[in-house]
């Protein structure tokens, strides 16, 4: 009978792993392992999408994922600034559906 093992290394939780380039599988396995608050700050224009989210990360523990959803055509340029001030990571920033979507990790 041959088993059905994944290989050695392999990604388990998710059926179509393999497929995943090498940073998208670092990414599921960071979604994965930490875990992820969301911060809607659609509606809200600049400073308050930043000022938010230094507030959320401020409660949640090192390594944890906070994902933004903004719409403030500023807040492309200030949450990565935020990101690179304050020493959290930005893992990505994307525009999705009219607005912006950014997963920061916070810093340890």
């Amino acid at each position: 009978m041959v088993s059905h093992l994944p290989r050695h290394g392999a990604i388990r939780s998710h059926p179509r792993a393999w497929m995943l380039d090498r940073g998208a599988k670092w990414k599921y396995l960071s979604l994965m392992s930490n875990p992820t608050e969301t911060l809607d700050a659609l509606g809200l224009l600049c400073p308050l999408p930043v000022l938010k989210a230094r507030k959320r990360l401020k409660s949640m523990p090192a390594g944890a994922i906070l994902r933004v959803l903004a719409d403030d055509p500023a807040a492309i340029i200030d949450v990565p600034h935020f990101c690179s001030e304050s020493g959290h990571q930005l893992l990505s920033q994307e525009d999705t559906e009219g607005h912006q979507v950014y997963l920061i990790q916070k810093s340890g």
